[in-house]
């Protein structure tokens, strides 16, 4: 997976610096056991994806800390001196592992004990719907095919195991209020399981399987769905993708009768509309659901995924 993220020797040094600071600090206050002066658990997460299930599996017992802020694109994170202080600071870091480069270096660094990765629940395939451009600018796109896909919260049923993975961890680190974080958990299994039904049963009778997205992020949910994802660009929603690779996708929707070209909130929708612009078809907006934006601000994990149900049934004609 092609990500930047940009670090300077200075920037590790002041971030050095600052959880040291915090660290003496912290050992000095009055905290409670759990980190917090309010007595609830400080809990850190990486992503929005991750931040939902804590809120909403947490509720009132916890403090939900997100490390990617509303409008930021999640692989391009870089972390401030404040954000890894609060990672060295925190009782739990949801994380997943080699999604975001710089949260995986800060909790190596300063939190191995309290970091938690949810790839292992996620149980991560190799789905190949990562790819590289050959540089001759004439073969089309090779897929990577060992590039393990992250995208595992497009997938409802893979969302609900990483769900019951963080309810485990909160009860194992906050006994006290295992009864809430159970309860809160079922109740969010409940929705997800009802969102993967609505997904089955909307889906199933489509006079199109296939639909082309900016990036490919859709890999599981279309395994899941029997759909056929088409990808513009990769793992990394904002590479640039070669003539060949627009060629290549410019071929599949007219082959295929494609009515849309599906663009996302956080990356500009310029080579997705310029490909539908070329080749007559409409645009519309299929949410990674990687982060929220200002337009979405209001939605949640659950409204996004239904929005994005009714696209693809719009997209695809499905009965």
């Amino acid at each position: 997976m092609k990500m930047i993220v940009m670090r300077s020797g200075l920037r590790a040094i002041v971030a050095g610096a600052f959880v040291t600071a915090t660290l003496a600090l912290a050992g000095c206050g009055g905290s409670s056991a759990n980190g917090s002066d309010n007595g609830k658990l400080d809990v850190v997460t990486s992503f929005y994806p991750l931040e939902f299930i804590a809120r909403t599996v947490g509720g009132d017992a916890v403090n939900v800390t997100t490390l990617t802020a509303p409008g930021v694109e999640p692989h391009d994170l870089e972390l401030t001196p404040k954000q890894v202080g609060s990672i060295a600071t925190a009782k739990l870091v949801v994380y997943e592992k080699d999604l975001q480069p710089a949260v995986d270096e800060a909790v190596d660094q300063n939190a191995e004990d309290a970091g938690f990765d949810i790839s292992p629940a996620a149980q991560l395939e190799a789905t190949g719907a990562d790819f590289e451009e050959h540089s001759d600018g004439i073969k089309p796109a090779a897929h990577k095919e060992n590039a393990l896909d992250p995208h595992f919260w497009l997938d409802p049923v893979r969302y609900g195991e990483v769900v019951k993975a963080v309810e485990e961890k909160l009860v194992s680190l906050d006994g006290a209020n295992a009864t809430g974080y159970h309860e809160r958990a079922k109740a969010l299994l409940g929705q997800i399981s009802k969102l993967d039904t609505e997904y089955k049963t909307g889906l199933a009778d489509c006079k199109l399987n296939t639909f082309v997205t900016s990036h490919e992020a859709f890999a599981y949910l279309a395994k899941r769905y029997g759909l056929t994802m088409v990808g513009i660009a990769g793992f990394a929603p904002d590479a640039e993708p070669t003539p060949s690779r627009i060629k290549e996708v410019q071929d599949i929707v007219k082959a295929q009768d494609v009515t849309t070209i599906f663009y996302e909130e956080l990356v500009s929708p310029k080579v997705a509309e310029t490909i539908a612009n070329d080749v007559g078809v409409k645009t519309a907006v299929l949410s990674p659901i990687e982060g929220l934006s200002d337009a979405n601000s209001k939605e949640t994990y659950l409204t996004l995924m239904q929005q994005n149900l009714q696209e693809l049934r719009t997209a695809n004609g499905c009965k």
